[in-house]
């Protein structure tokens, strides 16, 4: 339709974010008057109210919601239809942006960008470290080509229409604490073998005595009576939650989403801690601290989000393969 552009889907999408035109036109790089004029010009083409404006700011009408609903498959289009021109013969050119958890950083996102740099050298990369829900909204709105994110089991997840995510596998939790604490079976390091994969995993070979097996699985309920370090805002979640089915309120007495950090205080006695694996493996585990496997239910599931349509755009594509050989890195 002649009466519908690009412009217009992204400047509602800006709109539905910002909650105000004077935000999302700063978002746009437009002025607030420019943005004003546009809606009123698409609102009498279309002949649809596409926002409201109200005290508390701006909200878009349900005609509104519709075309800035499909502002990502637009843009995804577009964009693909830009490289595929590009790239005629071979992907030569293009940009994608990615975005990672913490514990991402140094396992999976290292491999993604050493095969991107192999495999498709004309492709620009970038990347940011985000927690998953600041790493979800990027995509959403068109700032991130790319996401690692993570779920724990239980978490409550909403379906979102505009997004495709796909499950890349398991990163099982452990338990770290005071080596001086022995626990029957304990292990005085990370073992080796982050999944199933026994040598291949993050820290296999890293850190004093890698290569030792596991020790016993503990039993959080064993821990009721012990001070807790916290880390992220999720993952203090879920440390609540799976303390509470065996049976007991966890006592948090520190908080930290530095892992390093968290090791740090548990060597010094401080506490006792949950951290994934992806995060001890390139964590240098001090003799005085324990590692011990716990249940595996408690596994986060590791996985990759794009927005729906974004896996026709050739760079895109060629970082979910990135993507799914890192994957290796982790547990099925």
């Amino acid at each position: 339709m002649d009466d519908l552009d690009p412009q217009l889907l992204r400047t509602l999408r800006a709109v539905a974010d910002a909650g105000s035109i004077t935000s999302a036109a700063a978002q746009l790089g437009y002025s607030q008057p420019a943005v004003s004029q546009l809606l009123q010009r698409a609102e009498t083409r279309l002949g649809h109210a596409l926002v409201l404006r109200g005290a508390r700011g701006v909200t878009l009408t349900e005609a509104g919601q519709v075309l800035a609903d499909h502002a990502l498959h637009v843009q995804a289009a577009l964009t693909a239809a830009r490289e595929d021109l590009d790239a005629v013969g071979g992907l030569a050119r293009g940009r994608v942006r990615i975005a990672g958890f913490p514990s991402a950083s140094s396992t999976l996102v290292p491999a993604v960008l050493a095969s991107m740099a192999s495999t498709v050298p004309g492709v620009t990369t970038s990347y940011v470290e985000v927690e998953p829900p600041e790493a979800l909204d990027l995509v959403r709105r068109g700032e991130v080509d790319v996401a690692l994110t993570f779920t724990y089991v239980g978490d409550e997840v909403v379906a979102d229409p505009a997004l495709v995510t796909r499950a890349l596998g398991r990163d099982p939790l452990a338990l770290v604490r005071p080596g001086g604490s022995a626990h029957p079976g304990a292990s005085t390091a990370v073992p080796a073998v982050v999944g199933s994969r026994a040598g291949t995993g993050p820290g296999a070979g890293a850190g004093p005595g890698a290569a030792a097996g596991p020790g016993a699985v503990v039993d959080l309920a064993s821990l009721r009576d012990a001070r807790w370090i916290g880390g992220c805002p999720r993952c203090r979640g879920h440390l609540l939650a799976s303390c509470a089915t065996a049976g007991f309120t966890p006592d948090i007495v520190l908080e930290t989403d530095n892992a390093a950090a968290v090791v740090g205080l548990v060597a010094a006695g401080l506490g006792v801690a949950l951290l994934p694996r992806l995060a001890l493996a390139t964590t240098v585990i001090p003799a005085a601290v324990t590692i011990d496997p716990v249940d595996d239910d408690l596994a986060r599931r590791v996985e990759v989000v794009v927005a729906r349509g974004a896996e026709r755009v050739p760079s895109v594509r060629a970082t979910l393969d990135a993507v799914l050989g890192a994957a290796a890195l982790l547990a099925e």
